[in-house]
């Protein structure tokens, strides 16, 4: 864990079916007023992809098909 000019940053691994709980350190450090929390996928994991144009594509029935070609 850092504690870097009032940035308190630490690294923590959540497997499938856990839920994410501030180390006690970080509680200690953290009192009144307003924070900031910022989640970040750890050097070399991979985040999920927020980009998911499905929606989009599964919005045309086949009743659409060349309504939007030109003659």
């Amino acid at each position: 864990m850092k504690k870097n000019q009032g940035t308190v940053s630490c690294q923590i691994e959540l497997r499938p079916g856990e839920r994410l709980v501030l180390p006690d350190e970080i509680q200690q450090q953290v009192g009144p007023g307003s924070w900031v929390i910022t989640i970040e996928p750890a050097d070399g994991a991979q985040a999920p992809s927020i980009r998911d144009h499905r929606a989009f594509l599964n919005g045309y029935a086949p009743e659409d098909e060349g309504l939007y070609e030109e003659e």
